[in-house]
């Protein structure tokens, strides 16, 4: 299984928010940050906008930032929600499955157990449980000195 930039991208803005939440976050510096594209992350945060995860406040003075604590925000509610398409083999889709040993396979319910496990531990993990080593992911995206990091670009 793999996750899409998509997901990855959000994840990462979530970390970035939460590591500075006394602040408005912005597009601009969390692109600078993580050095990836400023027009894509602009469509990962809408995304993020939509699903409730982060709010935005538009003009002079906005930005983006959590709409609930990190420790509300559960990982495996990030993924389900930002994630397509968690059919992992064909048969899983109802409206595409051309598998011809659909009904007597195995491999379905045990490829669905998995997926299952694998959401059941993204679950146990909030993005507060991501933070640490706090200073050491501040530092590294230059979070305590965000007017050098903007100065940059």
């Amino acid at each position: 299984m793999r996750l899409t930039m998509r997901t990855d991208y959000a994840l990462r803005v979530l970390i970035h928010l939460a590591l500075g939440p006394e602040r408005l976050g912005s597009i601009r510096s969390i692109a600078l940050s993580y050095k990836i594209s400023e027009n894509h992350l602009m469509k990962v945060v809408h995304g993020l906008v939509q699903k409730g995860f982060i709010e935005s406040t538009r003009g002079r003075g906005g930005g983006i930032r959590l709409a609930r604590q990190a420790s509300a925000i559960s990982i495996g509610d990030v993924v389900r929600e930002l994630e397509d398409d968690l059919s992992l083999v064909e048969c899983f889709s109802t409206k595409t499955n051309a598998c011809a040993i659909t009904r007597a396979c195995r491999l379905k319910s045990i490829l669905f157990e998995a997926l299952n496990a694998f959401l059941a531990v993204l679950d146990r993990y909030t993005i507060a449980d991501l933070l640490e080593p706090s200073a050491e992911l501040r530092s590294i995206l230059g979070i305590g000195d965000l007017a050098k990091t903007e100065a940059l670009a």
